[in-house]
């Protein structure tokens, strides 16, 4: 195929608003699919993805479409909208030469449709803009258009409109994509092979399956190639496109979208960014590649220490699909041998740990997600990155705490701006700018802790503007801290997996509410229990949970109550006792119950 007759392009919106059912109408009008073979969101391959309707794993199409009797191939790829996989969008986006900006003509322009926005600008892409949904009773196309066309500087005219559910206007859109997308770039300068990875799979029987845009070059099968970040060599086994499903080729050229089955079996050398090469030339990475930072951590147990070694296999087959989850083995006193694990975000753990329960049928316990925080020791000036609440130093012992913040916007209709300066208050958010959006809506600019956005930020911004407000966000500095270790004792006893670290200004308040909730589902010993919050060391929250009681004088008929007053104190003796040297047992979804909020 001539490279003139091909577009590579993506398409680019906020979370549910039409992205994936576009992608269906498009593989209809362009008969990739049979008509029998469709289905709902056909590019989402994962049950998570259907049944919580957002793309997890970005998925890459190729269609053939006739216009004007010349023949087209038209490679898509399908992109996740959550700001934790937004390192893979850029990714995906230097990858084509357009993208469709899908704006839903109900709700409007969304903070994460700017963010993913100024990311397509700066990979220098052509943006068609165009709005979905246009068949629902609630759409307001006039205005939406008047808004995208204000963010793009363009005519309200030039806004096209769509609708994923019926087919409107999608044989249109593929034709702008046609008329407006230019033919990919390629490196004429030189032969050499030179190719982006922008995705990968893992398949059993036949190893990794990168996704990758040849930028100069060609590759067929039995070519010895090698990963130019990571150093790996390997063998070609096939290549091909995937219109959805693989498709095998004889050649990939310069400019195409397709996969290379690499063979390999190993975790942790593929990885999203890195350049393919021939094996015995000198050919660089290409520009951009970034090792992938984890943001929150979190430990993962088996429920049942026999389980550890299978917890092990499944963590090590996850990151064979997933080269951004990080994990390294930790013993903890009370939960034994499990995993320190690190990840993008708090979307990225829950797919994760979710993927992990259904994919490998292990029962596990999640402790409360914690992030990085930077130390310097007092007197000694030694400086140590704390990734553990438990080994977060006493207070007194730091000379300063550094933790990561965030700027984020939120878009939200003006009448919910005063409750939202509440929930700014309880989170410790700066306030920076804010301005006029339009349609009655306005931008607030916002820096806050990562600590404080990961406290529930989002489901109060929610539930506070009843869900018409959406938020972006991305890392900023590391900046001063005042946070302390808030430790939970149960019988006097530290238990480290409810260790957390908490702002000093709430200390107290979090304190008193995390010891209500282990008293509400702690059960009842053969002996009084204290729980215990303590923090800045002293005693901040106690509550003595009550000993099962055992009457001990139940059989006794009669007789003297010398009688009753013996079995009552050697009773009082024994719980002395069992006080002073048995243990608390906490059963496991106690601390399932702990860690859920």
């Amino acid at each position: 195929m001539s490279l003139k007759n091909i577009r590579n392009f993506s398409i680019i919106a906020h979370i549910d608003h039409g992205k994936s059912t576009l992608a269906d109408r498009m593989l209809e009008v362009t008969k990739t699919i049979e008509a029998r073979k469709m289905k709902d969101q056909v590019l989402d391959r994962m049950d998570l993805e259907r049944e919580r309707g957002i793309t997890i794993k970005m998925q890459p199409v190729r269609m053939e479409y006739r216009h004007d009797d010349t023949a087209y191939v038209l490679n898509l790829i399908d992109t996740p909208g959550h700001v934790d996989f937004a390192y893979e969008v850029s990714r995906a986006l230097k990858a084509v030469e357009g993208a469709v900006l899908l704006v839903d003509s109900t709700q409007g322009v969304q903070a994460q449709t700017l963010t993913t926005l100024s990311m397509a600008k700066e990979a220098g892409l052509v943006i068609i803009p165009a709005i979905s949904k246009v068949d629902s009773k609630l759409a307001r196309p006039k205005e939406i258009k008047e808004e995208v066309a204000e963010v793009l500087d363009c005519l309200p005219e030039d806004v096209l409109e769509v609708s994923g559910k019926t087919g409107q206007g999608v044989e249109e859109l593929l034709q702008e994509v046609i008329a407006k997308i230019p033919e990919p770039r390629v490196k004429e300068d030189t032969n050499d092979l030179q190719a982006l990875v922008f995705d990968f799979e893992y398949s059993n029987h036949r190893g990794i399956i990168i996704h990758t845009r040849l930028m100069a070059g060609e590759v067929t099968s039995k070519d010895r190639l090698r990963f130019v970040v990571a150093g790996e060599e390997f063998i070609t086994a096939e290549v091909g496109a995937l219109s959805p499903d693989e498709k095998p080729m004889e050649k990939l050229s310069a400019g195409e979208i397709g996969y290379i089955v690499t063979g390999i079996k190993s975790a942790g050398i593929a990885s999203v960014g890195d350049t393919v090469a021939k094996a015995k030339t000198n050919t660089k990475a290409l520009p951009g590649y970034q090792e992938p930072k984890p943001v929150v951590w979190a430990s993962v147990f088996p429920e049942s220490q026999d389980d550890f070694d299978m917890l092990r296999q499944a963590l090590d087959r996850l990151r064979l699909s997933d080269s951004s989850l990080s994990y390294e083995e930790e013993v903890s006193g009370t939960l034994g041998r499990g995993f320190r694990c690190g990840f993008l975000g708090m979307l990225h753990l829950e797919i994760v740990t979710e993927r992990l329960k259904r994919e490998s049928n292990l029962p596990i316990i999640v402790t409360t997600p914690s992030i990085t925080y930077e130390v310097t020791y007092r007197g000694s000036g030694k400086k140590e990155t704390i990734y553990s609440p438990a080994l977060f130093p006493d207070h007194g012992l730091t000379e300063e705490i550094l933790e990561p913040w965030v700027s984020a916007q939120i878009i939200t209709p003006s009448e919910y701006v005063s409750p939202l300066m509440q929930i700014f208050y309880e989170h410790e958010v700066m306030m920076g700018d804010s301005k006029n959006f339009g349609d009655g809506r306005v931008a607030l600019d916002i820096d806050m802790p990562l600590r404080e956005l990961m406290r529930g930020f989002f489901d109060k911004v929610k539930s506070g503007t009843s869900g018409y407000a959406s938020i972006s966000y991305e890392l900023g500095d590391m900046l001063p801290a005042e946070v302390v270790r808030l430790d939970i004792l149960v019988a006097e006893e530290v238990v480290p997996a409810f260790s957390r670290v908490v702002s000093e200004r709430t200390v107290e308040e979090e304190a008193k509410k995390a010891v209500e909730k282990l008293y509400e589902v702690l059960p009842k010993q053969l002996f009084a229990t204290k729980i215990q919050g303590k923090a800045k060391g002293r005693v901040i929250s106690s509550k003595t949970l009550k000993a099962m009681r055992k009457d001990v004088t139940g059989h006794l008929y009669g007789g003297d109550i010398t009688r009753k007053k013996k079995l009552l104190e050697k009773q009082k003796k024994g719980k002395k006792r069992m006080k002073e040297s048995g243990k608390v047992h906490i059963p496991q979804d106690v601390f399932m119950k702990m860690v859920k909020e």
